[in-house]
């Protein structure tokens, strides 16, 4: 089987090492600067084309041929061990309970007297003339321990902004982890072409599974979406990093273009929100290779941008090598299963603010 994990990271650095020696410290920063250049990243590519020469897309490893009701596509399925958790339920509800604000009509400056006069929590409430009946609904919501409806009470009360709010996080601790769909798109451009691999991941178990479905030529886009589409359901919470504003508009999109049914439309948590929040003032920037790095101290030696991917792409459609195609199938793979571990960071954080 080639795309072994280790075999991979070998070989790129058998290419760096080989590209530039080091005899010097000063030779360490342009080490540095020609690995991030496009000329380092074309020496990548066609050594890449040399290193796969005659091996086929099954070859793979995890691969196998997905067919729907749009064609086929090539579906890799990977699978690592993970021991995903989200706790602090009864403090969530707790919070949740003494939150008057989720009520209609409540903000500030009113829960302040209400909670001055002795109502500290829902539960007083339902003594109140004015507040008594939406107090009784929002704890009937909140004890069913049902997230979509912890969740609508905060959507339709205003308390929802792209999973920024820790209550809005918190409330997760009622979800089944399976629900959560961790997600990312590579595509040939920022808008109106082809989408080329979508990557979605579940938790199962102990195991994080992750499930790719990438187009081995261009006609295959449909099969692709609809392939990612069969893993989301109204249960369904899509799990990203900038999904909100690019990833799922972009499948809409290209759904539409096929004319295909596509909901997606289910709850988001869009991680790029609360990562900004958390980590804007002590990381030079919040990409996800960075907060990666800095924030859990791993680092991609191995990772081709996603500016790159385009070039990548088409080197793999003219030359037929799936060579090119193994860093991208890697770097998508890794940004997903990043997300999972973000999500219990960020989660922990909420409750230590």
């Amino acid at each position: 089987m080639v795309s072994r994990r280790e075999e991979h990271e070998n070989y790129l650095k058998k290419i760096l090492s080989e590209s530039i020696t080091s005899e010097n410290p000063s030779e360490e920063a342009f080490k540095r600067f020609y690995k991030d250049s496009p000329v380092y990243f074309n020496q990548l590519k066609n050594g890449l084309v040399n290193k796969y020469e005659g091996c086929e897309l099954l070859d793979i490893e995890g691969s196998e041929i997905c067919e729907n009701r749009y064609g086929e596509c090539l579906k890799i399925i990977y699978k690592e061990k993970m021991d995903f958790s989200l706790g602090g339920e009864e403090d969530y509800k707790k919070e949740l309970l003494s939150d008057l604000k989720i009520l209609p009509g409540v903000g500030v400056k009113k829960e302040k007297r209400l909670k001055e006069e002795g109502y500290k929590n829902l539960y007083d409430l339902l003594s109140h003339d004015s507040y008594s009946s939406n107090a009784q609904k929002a704890i009937e919501k909140i004890e069913t321990q049902c997230f979509i409806k912890e969740f609508d009470i905060l959507k339709e009360l205003g308390r929802y902004s792209n999973a920024s709010s820790n209550l809005t996080l918190k409330s997760l601790n009622n979800l089944d982890p399976f629900n959560l769909k961790f997600m990312d798109i590579e595509t040939l451009g920022l808008s109106n072409v082809p989408l080329i691999l979508i990557c979605v991941a579940e938790i199962k178990g102990s195991y994080i599974e992750s499930s790719q479905y990438l187009l081995r030529d261009i006609n295959e886009e449909p099969a692709v979406i609809e392939g990612y589409l069969s893993h989301i359901d109204d249960a369904s919470v899509h799990v990203s990093y900038n999904g909100v504003n690019f990833d799922i508009p972009y499948i809409k999109n290209r759904a539409h273009r096929f004319r295909m049914d596509c909901n997606l439309n289910q709850i988001h948590f869009d991680l790029m929100y609360p990562a900004r929040n958390l980590w804007k003032d002590v990381l030079p920037n919040c990409k996800l290779t960075t907060i990666e790095e800095h924030i859990f101290n791993i680092k991609r030696d191995d990772d081709v941008p996603g500016a790159y991917v385009p070039g990548y792409y088409q080197t793999y459609l003219e030359k037929k090598n799936i060579g090119p195609l193994i860093p991208i199938i890697e770097h998508n793979r890794n940004d997903v299963i990043s997300l999972a571990s973000f999500l219990m960071k960020i989660y922990e954080e909420s409750f230590s603010n």
